[in-house]
Parts: structure tokens; sequence; C-alpha cells
């Protein structure tokens, strides 16, 4: 099993948050998203990463992948068993990837103006979510989940970002305290991510 995967990108991080979750043993291909390697285009139409490669099959978009791996390799179980808790986490899958990584997306791609706006969108919504990153030790379960490993890039880049949560958002600091201290995020982590909290 091979993983294209890109040193700085959340959408990849997340990836290799859920591999490394469930002790696949895989290998990465660095990519530089500003020089893709030949072989990937040939692989994926969209040229993009991550790219999952295993054995025949071959696979794009994170949230396509992190659920084959899931399903794939079900221990430790990411997603609830029981139909009616798989579709609530795959609303609040669905949840964070249009409200939380387009806003991330804008502040490391967009002009001053539209950074500002989005750092405070990201910043107030993650505050107004407080309660929710306090109702359980994971993101609206007793377990960790594929939104965990969906949420904890972000929050991971929060300095990068140049949001400071302060005292207002305690709950997410304690839930990102909680998910940094975890063996396997640790294990997730690429040098240049590493240097993101330095």
């Amino acid at each position: 099993m091979n993983i294209y995967s890109s040193p700085i990108c959340p959408w990849c991080h997340r990836t290799r948050i859920v591999l490394a979750e469930k002790d696949i043993t895989c290998e990465t291909v660095d990519v530089d998203l500003n020089k893709l390697p030949e072989d990937l285009a040939e692989l994926n139409p969209y040229n993009s990463v991550p790219t999952l490669v295993d054995r025949d099959l071959v696979l794009y978009d994170s949230r396509i992948i992190i659920e084959y791996l899931d399903e794939r390799f079900p221990h430790p179980p990411l997603m609830p068993v029981d139909p009616v808790s798989r579709a609530k986490t795959r609303i609040a899958l669905m949840r964070v990837e249009h409200d939380w990584y387009p806003l991330m997306h804008d502040i490391l791609t967009k002009s001053e103006k539209v950074v500002t706006k989005a750092r405070k969108e990201l910043r107030e919504s993650l505050i107004a979510s407080a309660e929710v990153f306090k109702a359980k030790p994971y993101f609206l379960s007793e377990d960790f989940s594929l939104v965990d490993a969906t949420i904890a890039p972000i929050l991971w880049r929060l300095p990068a970002l140049g949001i400071d949560l302060a005292k207002e958002a305690k709950p997410v600091l304690a839930y990102a305290d909680r998910i940094f201290k975890r063996k396997t995020f640790v294990e997730s982590l690429t040098e240049a991510e590493r240097e993101m909290r330095m």
C-alpha cells in the first residue's frame, strides 16, 4: 500500500492520522504540491493528494480514502456500528469539511482582506462550538472517530493560521490537547507539521 501525500496538506494529514490509528503499514510518497510527480497524473485524473494505492485499487479524495481504510481495516473502528450513529457521524464530517476546511484554505491562499474575514469566522465558529467539544471525550463520541481525525489537522494548524482561541474556548483547547497527546497523532505528523508549532 502506498499513499501520495503532501507533508503540509490538512486533507493528507487526516489520512495519515487514520493510517496511524489503524496501525497500517503504508509507504508514503511525499509530494511537493508545486511539482507533482508524473506517475500521480497516471493514477489520479485530478492529479491530487492524497491518493492511495492498494494493490490494483487507486483511491483519491481523502473522505473516500479514510472510509475505505476504516472498512478494510475494521480494528479499531473509527465509525459507529449502527446506521443512525453512522449517519450522524457523516453529517459531522460533512459540516467540518464544508464549514471549517474552506476557511482554513482561504487563510492559506487568499488576499489579506479575505484572510482577515476567514480567520474571524473560523475562530468564532470554533468558539461557538465549545459546548459540543465539552460534551464527550471526543467529538460527539466516547471513542476517537473519523470526525476527530478530520478536526485534528485544523486545530493543530491554528497557530500557523494566526488564530488564538484564548480563554473563550477552553473546551476546544482541552479537546485539542487530548488529541495531540495521542501516540497515533504524534506518529502522523510530518517534519513540516511539527514546525508549525515551534
